[in-house]
């Protein structure tokens, strides 16, 4: 099973989420943060790290002595990576999403695969907790090739939780795709709600189920609540607010650490994950 822990704005407690379920399953588990431009599951979770590995992309290069300008390859790429002017080929690493489809268009066989360094993919253990993740290399602005590159460190013998960077973007739809359920982790505020609607507005997209946790629950109001009832979106978790807890978070210490009693509430919402995918038949579309 695979479930990616998303939210539509930053600061709800996603990592938090992620990381006490990740604590509290009696399956073999690990945890990959997809949140490659800010990490912070390690601090938490302290691995014992056992590799790293630096990770490049393959972006195009042009051989223009062979170049028919025919301008193919600029117009599949849908990033604008590369640009034909007259008899002028022009291209931007920078915005170069390492996709590979300007290769297989390339009739005259004018690109030539170059290498950008993305960043680094660390692996380790927590405990018997698996944990990858991503570090993107300073000025780089593409986190997505990195993203598919922790994802591919996935152990399918294992349940993966997914940690996704906060907000709807790429980014984020890079890390849910392929999941088989999408925890959303908000808060009972105005911002809350409306970047909630966003991220489940993507999630329909996608078809991939999802539900809801409520973090610092008993503050704010209920419209959270009341959209839920309204698109018959499951509740599977209120965390109230709570001081200790971010107290705690402040030393480096994760919600099962703070609060020990959570990791039963955490191992019913894996239950209910179970039971709303086994009520609910799987139909999403087919995305690399």
């Amino acid at each position: 099973m695979i479930i990616s822990v998303a939210s539509g704005k930053g600061g709800t407690g996603k990592t938090s989420v992620a990381v006490a379920l990740a604590q509290s399953l009696e399956e073999p588990v690990e945890l990959l943060d997809c949140d490659v431009e800010a990490p912070n599951g390690h601090i938490f979770m302290k691995p014992r790290w056992e590799s790293r590995e630096t990770v490049y992309a393959q972006i195009p290069q042009v051989d223009e002595a062979q170049c028919t300008y025919c301008r193919a390859c600029s117009q599949l790429c849908q990033f604008k990576a590369i640009l034909v002017l007259g008899e002028t080929i022009l291209t931007f690493p920078e915005m170069c999403h390492a996709c590979g489809g300007c290769f297989l268009v390339c009739k005259p066989g004018a690109l030539i695969p170059a290498q950008k360094e993305l960043g680094e993919v660390e692996a380790g253990w927590s405990g018997d907790i698996r944990f990858v993740h991503g570090r993107l290399k300073i000025g780089e602005p593409m986190s997505p090739p990195l993203i598919r590159e922790v994802k591919k460190r996935r152990d399918p013998n294992r349940v993966t939780i997914l940690d996704a960077p906060p907000g709807t973007s790429c980014p984020v739809i890079q890390t849910v795709k392929g999941s088989d359920f999408t925890v959303l982790v908000t808060e009972p505020t105005p911002f809350g709600l409306y970047d909630l609607k966003l991220a489940v507005e993507v999630l329909d997209r996608l078809r991939i189920p999802c539900g809801v946790v409520i973090n610092r629950a008993d503050v704010g109001d209920r419209k959270v609540k009341d959209y839920l009832r309204a698109r018959g979106l499951p509740l599977l978790l209120e965390i109230p607010f709570d001081r200790r807890i971010a107290a705690g978070y402040a030393r480096g210490q994760s919600l099962i650490e703070i609060r020990p009693e959570l990791k039963a509430d955490m191992q019913n919402l894996f239950r209910e994950i179970q039971g709303l995918l086994k009520e609910t038949p799987q139909v999403r579309y087919a995305l690399p």
